[in-house]
């Protein structure tokens, strides 16, 4: 898959899944801005990888993070949202700090990295957005509320991104992974049978079609990915 000459922002580019996500953006000949807290430019030693540290949860941040790539590169080409963050616990037992920190990285990220983006796409006439949520969002789970909220909102509001910009050559989804074999997982459920368990280069390879350039038929839509 060809991304020459396409400029790529991918948040949570360190973590578990963005790791591959920005690796195989990078291997498809795109520029890629990879985003996180933490993230030096020496976690990806690559000349067409920038390092840009964001906190998303600050809306000025955002905004600031996507106007000097606007300013560096003349355009932002895909939005691959990866980050996102887990916590369990019943509602009744869910602090104020859970809550708004299931909030603000699965949600409030999303929407600040979406309404900064959407401007200069639309300016384009052009734009990928891809959005990484949960299968466990499809559906109520006892024990994971605040964590399925924000997840599940998430999709529609990428959903309803889809719609707003049909006419403006922009397409949105959400990629709906079930377990990934990650190192986090893995340490949070060390009995499990890891081999029945997604590999996050297989998603990322999923993320990469639905931003080429070919795949604007495909808008709006939740995709499933089933763990064996």
């Amino acid at each position: 898959m060809n991304m020459q000459d396409r400029v790529v922002l991918v948040t949570g580019a360190k973590g578990g899944l963005g790791s591959f996500v920005t690796q195989q953006f990078l291997a498809a000949g795109a520029t890629v801005v990879g985003t996180s807290r933490s993230i030096k430019q020496s976690d990806f030693a690559n000349p067409r990888f920038t390092a840009m540290a964001v906190d998303f949860s600050d809306a000025a941040a955002v905004q600031s993070l996507v106007d000097q790539i606007i300013s560096r590169f003349g355009k932002i080409d895909v939005l691959a949202h990866v980050m996102g963050g887990f916590a369990a616990g019943p509602v009744a037992e869910t602090d104020d700090k859970t809550w708004a920190q299931m909030r603000d990285l699965n949600l409030t990220s999303a929407f600040y990295a979406l309404r900064a983006v959407l401007p200069p796409m639309r300016k384009a006439k052009y734009g990928r957005i891809v959005a990484v949520g949960s299968l466990a969002a499809t559906e109520p789970h006892a024990g994971l509320g605040a964590y399925v909220m924000s997840k599940t909102a998430m999709a529609t509001l990428v959903q309803t991104v889809a719609l707003e910009n049909a006419d403006a050559g922009i397409t949105a989804n959400v990629v709906l992974p079930g377990t990934m074999d990650t190192p986090v997982n893995r340490a949070a459920m060390p009995t499990a049978d890891f081999s029945k368990w997604l590999q996050p280069n297989d998603v990322a390879s999923l993320i990469l079609t639905l931003a080429d350039e070919s795949a604007g038929l495909i808008t709006g839509t939740l995709v499933p990915i089933q763990d064996r």
